[in-house]
């Protein structure tokens, strides 16, 4: 197993500006961005590279704003993925791991996960780690205190009850991104309940997976951390060690 300090996390990139990505090493994770206000003309660029299925899927959207977002992140992943393998962005298929999380159907040694949110999507691309990531706009109305009493484990809460309004709102998501991106990163969706592992509440750590229940030592096989996404904001990443 590696160390957690042998993993680097790169800085965030602009998907819409890149030709060819960098060369993608063992070690480093890769952080993509995607702003996804974009015209009619860019939203149907995007839906020609989907399959048929991502198509359907698409056209399911009652709202046009959540059908674009959908339509440019999706077109936006195969993009990146398709400059990364050399390959033409309709010639990649995906296939769905049990709980749903998407993974390339040929072995190509490249692993990946996407997440958005309201006007902007994030996605990580690495070697051989299982990978995941959220981000959160950070400004919309959420109940942080109800959320946080039903879902966050008793040492997350205990952190959370001494906070102010402000304070809270902010260290809440910081919380949620955290937890998002360890459970898509396994891959294991909402089956792992969220007062199952702590994380920690305070901005900038590098590594902030404090404790995983009722196995201790995965809390050694994760590296989790903020990703600097702009304002309005906050997104994690966790990676795997091994």
């Amino acid at each position: 197993m590696g160390s957690k300090t042998e993993v680097q996390i790169g800085e965030v990139w602009d998907a819409t500006s890149v030709v060819r990505p960098p060369k993608l090493v063992r070690n480093v994770v890769h952080l993509w961005r995607r702003r996804l206000q974009a015209s009619s003309m860019e939203v149907s660029a995007s839906y020609q590279l989907l399959s048929a299925e991502e198509q359907e899927r698409a056209g399911r959207f009652r709202i046009e704003r959540a059908r674009n977002d959908f339509v440019l992140t999706r077109g936006t992943l195969r993009t990146l993925l398709a400059r990364y393998l050399e390959h033409a962005p309709q010639e990649l298929r995906f296939r769905y791991a049990n709980r749903g999380k998407p993974v390339l159907e040929e072995e190509y040694n490249l692993c990946f996960n996407v997440s958005h949110t309201d006007g902007l999507a994030l996605i990580a691309v690495v070697k051989q780690r299982a990978i995941g990531v959220d981000v959160e706009n950070i400004s919309r109305k959420t109940p942080a205190k109800e959320l946080a009493e039903r879902f966050f484990s008793e040492q997350e809460r205990a952190a959370l009850r001494h906070l102010g309004e402000d304070e809270l709102q902010a260290a809440f998501f910081r919380c949620w991104t955290r937890k998002e991106a360890y459970i898509k990163a396994k891959g294991d969706g909402l089956s792992i309940p969220l007062h199952q592992f702590d994380v920690s509440m305070a901005a900038g750590e590098r590594d902030v997976l404090i404790a995983t229940r009722p196995d201790t030592a995965e809390e050694a096989r994760w590296l989790i951390c903020d990703v600097p996404i702009g304002a309005g904001y906050a997104a994690a990443v966790a990676v795997a060690l091994e």
